[in-house]
């Protein structure tokens, strides 16, 4: 499946592609971020002595409330966020297929391309080489080019705006979350939510965080990200 939006707004417009990463360049379904996911409920429960479903549960709520787990954990508990970065991405990368396709179609695209993740560098480099496109993207702005303020507080993006002299009209953004797509929606830039598939299914993913936006600020919808970008409106 393609457009799942009912309305077709056109790209041809845009000179500035920006892709977050996570869940977004590689499918949702390779459970890469469950990974991730896991390590970061090991961390809080080391940090707050916690049992497994109560550190879970607050993991989820910093996640909402701050944007980041690791914004919550910086706000209200002081914790270092290299030691946390370093920790929550020692996983193992292999389940991220090589994606030819989606890779040729990134490639394809008119203009720069751009990476802005909550994640960092590190972790998106080891991502990009399993997809085969380590040098796809102009930049990757990650959590520490954020001052680890993340996605999707408006500062995020506007700090990201100026360093790389972007035109918001003139940027689509791409995104599995539709709340990170709120602040690019007002700046004026398209955007598009890629989602799981219909049957994914996993215990470790909330309802809420595979929830299919019907907003003004969701532009266009797609389960598969390469195949919108060849028949991009």
């Amino acid at each position: 499946m393609n457009d799942l939006t009912p309305t077709i707004r056109s790209l041809s417009h845009v000179t500035d592609w920006v892709f977050d990463l996570d869940n977004t360049l590689y499918p949702r379904s390779c459970n890469l971020f469950a990974q991730i996911d896991i390590n970061i409920t090991n961390y809080v429960m080391a940090l707050t002595k916690l049992e497994f479903d109560a550190a879970r549960s607050l993991q989820k709520g910093y996640y909402r409330d701050f944007g980041t787990t690791l914004n919550g954990l910086m706000a209200q508990h002081k914790v270092d966020p290299d030691h946390f970065l370093d920790s929550v991405h020692a996983i193992d990368y292999s389940p991220v297929d090589p994606h030819p396709d989606l890779v040729a179609a990134i490639a394809a695209l008119p203009g720069r391309k751009f990476i802005l993740t909550n994640g960092d560098v590190g972790h998106a480099r080891a991502v990009l080489a399993r997809l085969g496109g380590a040098a796809l993207f102009e930049h990757v702005h990650d959590i520490r080019a954020m001052s680890y303020v993340p996605k999707p507080h408006r500062q995020a993006y506007e700090g990201f705006f100026a360093l790389h002299d972007i035109d918001p009209s003139l940027a689509v953004m791409f995104d599995d979350l539709e709340k990170n797509l709120l602040v690019p929606h007002d700046m004026g830039m398209a955007t598009v939510q890629v989602v799981a598939g219909a049957d994914f299914v996993h215990e470790q993913v909330e309802a809420w965080e595979l929830g299919r936006a019907a907003g003004d600020h969701v532009h266009h919808i797609t389960d598969d990200l390469a195949k919108f970008l060849r028949e991009r409106p």
